[in-house]
């Protein structure tokens, strides 16, 4: 049976999209080192993310951007950048276990959604990894075009360093407006 694990990246920054990513493992091709990306280091991370696109049977990476979060609310664009990364795939998986409480509306196969899954399922871990490398990579290319605001380092979280950045110079494109301390600094 090909099982898909889901995860997402991104839920807790003030800037930048969400992302999601789905992996179908190949059982032929075990990847050690799997776990939460959290519990991860950035160097394994990067290794991991490699490994993952070249061993998985498939993977996809998908994200909801900080205009549809702002749209939708930062749950429902978190479920919608997961049921694209799904939909993405290249091979459909006939189940799908997905890190959290919430199962993404509009999949077409069975789902579970497992708290704490990330640590838990390989399939998830990976999906786990991929989002993580991906946002992370995000933040980096927003912090060529807006260095002043450290994304390379916080990676958009709200740190001390981030919010005195928004307000020495205000709130960028980027930024989600229906954060509070985004609508805050711009006196909403």
């Amino acid at each position: 049976m090909l099982i898909a694990g889901i995860d997402e990246a991104g839920r807790g920054p003030l800037v930048g999209s969400v992302f999601a990513a789905a992996v179908i493992l190949d059982p032929e091709q075990p990847i050690v080192g799997l776990n939460d990306s959290k519990k991860l280091s950035e160097k394994k991370r990067e290794q991991l993310f490699g490994e993952i696109q070249q061993k998985a049977l498939a993977w996809a990476i998908a994200e909801a951007t900080h205009t549809e979060i702002d749209e939708l609310n930062i749950l429902q664009a978190s479920l919608l950048a997961m049921r694209r990364a799904v939909e993405a795939l290249h091979l459909q998986p006939e189940h799908s276990l997905v890190d959290g409480n919430k199962i993404p509306p509009g999949l077409s196969m069975s789902c579970d959604a497992i708290v704490g899954g990330d640590a838990l399922h390989a399939e998830i871990s990976a999906a786990s990894i991929l989002a993580k490398v991906a946002r992370d990579r995000e933040m980096v290319r927003l912090d060529l075009q807006h260095p002043q605001y450290g994304f390379a380092r916080h990676k958009g979280y709200p740190t001390k360093a981030h919010f005195e950045a928004i307000a020495a110079y205000g709130v960028i494109e980027q930024h989600r407006r229906s954060y509070a301390p985004v609508r805050k600094a711009l006196g909403l």
